[in-house]
């Protein structure tokens, strides 16, 4: 159905607004009994990975597409650490409009770079960090009209308050904790405005803590100052001066949540039991969000039995590279059953 159809009361939508729509949203939230049994609490995964270009981001690029489209802009930019690259680039070729992105040189995984390629995009890289190219994609919006469609489009924001309206949907109420990883910090605001927007309408009782977790190496809210040089594995999050840093502030705040900051080598442990023990495969950044609920485990701070959504943004076929660089390579043998059953034997 898509986003826009079926939130259409709820979201700033009219007759002259185009009908975009790659069926993004209604998104699976999977329960994980077995790292639900790890961690003492009911968990579940929002699984964004399955919208069409693999990512959270097209909750809301349908929207910010859509409204550029009404606005008369023919053409929208972005900078993007790879998932907005793609998002963008996707909705940009199913309307026939150009898209432009700006990406950090040599710091974007190659699943994402390949997607936008092949979605037409021209792509730039710029020998900088994402907060320099975000700056010149700000600049180059200006200067040429296109419709900028990063997360200072609030339209973008909006159009991400679904994940939480379907959070609500399918489990009838909020859950007690929101878990999220957090990069540039928009979608954290983004999932605290859906829930108190369904709370004002009366659909939900109770708001959630709001769980945002940013990786060591650039984790500014976290330590509450920029990250002039922002390092980590997780290229998602990989984020120094966040843009919507104010609003994230304001939901942890607010909902009496915090920020936390999880290792490379967390978010890589939280990455295999993830696909080990729950079956998904998420990108690095999604599993930043899981590092840390084990981190509060074992620090004795996860109170017991409480209900945990935690949002996996990206589907793990985005960073191919990074997963293969931590598990073993296939078993070869040769044609023969002999060959086989000694493996099968574990001999």
């Amino acid at each position: 159905m898509g986003v826009l159809k079926h939130y259409r009361e709820l979201l700033p939508v009219t007759d002259k607004t185009p009908a975009v729509n790659l069926e993004e949203g209604m998104t699976p939230l999977i329960y994980l009994p077995r790292v639900s049994e790890r961690l003492g609490i009911k968990l579940y995964g929002k699984f964004e990975g399955c919208n069409p270009s693999g990512s959270f981001k097209d909750r809301g690029m349908v929207l910010a597409v859509a409204k550029a489209l009404e606005e008369g802009k023919r053409a929208v930019i972005c900078a993007s650490t790879g998932n907005t690259s793609a998002s963008a680039a996707a909705y940009a070729a199913s309307q026939g409009i150009p898209c432009f992105v700006l990406l950090p040189a040599g710091k974007v995984a190659l699943g994402k770079l390949a997607q936008a390629l092949m979605y037409g995009a021209k792509v730039i890289a710029v020998k900088g960090n994402f907060d320099r190219a975000l700056e010149l994609a700000r600049d180059g919006a200006e200067k040429t009209g296109c419709a900028m469609v990063n997360s200072v489009n609030p339209y973008r924001l909006i159009g991400q308050r679904s994940g939480a309206w379907e959070i609500c949907d399918v489990l009838g109420h909020a859950p007690d904790w929101h878990a999220i990883p957090v990069g540039n910090a928009g979608n954290i605001s983004a999932y605290w405005a859906g829930y108190n927007e369904y709370h004002k309408l009366g659909k939900i009782n109770a708001l959630p803590k709001m769980m945002g977790f940013q990786a060591e190496g650039a984790a500014p809210l976290v330590y509450n100052k920029p990250c002039p040089n922002p390092e980590t594995i997780a290229t998602a999050i990989r984020i120094g001066n966040p843009v919507s840093a104010h609003l994230a502030r304001a939901a942890v705040s607010e909902s009496g949540g915090e920020f936390n900051a999880v290792t490379d080598e967390q978010i890589l442990e939280a990455q295999r039991i993830l696909a080990a023990e729950g079956g998904v495969f998420a990108e690095p950044a999604s599993c930043a969000p899981l590092a840390g609920l084990l981190k509060l485990k074992r620090s004795g701070r996860l109170p017991e039995g409480i209900t945990v959504t935690m949002i996996l943004t990206g589907n793990g076929l985005k960073d191919p590279d990074t997963a293969m660089s931590q598990v073993g390579r296939p078993i070869e043998i040769n044609d023969t059953l002999d060959d086989l059953m000694r493996v099968l034997e574990g001999k």
